[in-house]
């Protein structure tokens, strides 16, 4: 029989060994994101507080059109960075999940640089 690795634990030890070294702070808050099989999210966080600052999906209302593509994830990326800077965040630490960066993931990254967001 043919064991399949379970991928999602895998990526849960790689967002484990990388939140070791990462953490948000006021001044530099962590850019989370999460990706799933049909949407994708980003929050801002202070893990000092232990509060999320802003928040943007692909299941916000003010979201159009399919969220599990790289053009959703750009778009979510800009607007994660137009609600930080609303909230007058300019820097953050970026934190990929476990995830590699590449596809949805870069994209995300990518659209919230574009949107003013330093990492």
């Amino acid at each position: 029989m043919i064991k399949r690795p379970d991928t999602n634990a895998q990526r849960l030890k790689r967002h484990k060994r990388v939140r070791g070294k990462i953490s948000g702070t006021p001044e530099r808050p962590r850019l989370n994101v999460f990706r799933s099989g049909t949407n994708i999210y980003a929050q801002i966080i202070d893990d000092v507080a232990g509060k999320t600052l802003v928040s943007a999906s692909s299941l916000d209302k003010a979201f159009e059109g399919n969220g599990s593509n790289c053009e959703a994830a750009k778009k979510v990326g800009l607007m994660v960075a137009e609600r930080a800077k609303a909230a007058g965040i300019t820097t953050v630490v970026f934190d990929r999940g476990g995830y590699v960066f590449h596809g949805r993931v870069a994209a995300l990254a990518e659209g919230a640089r574009e949107g003013g967001l330093e990492f």
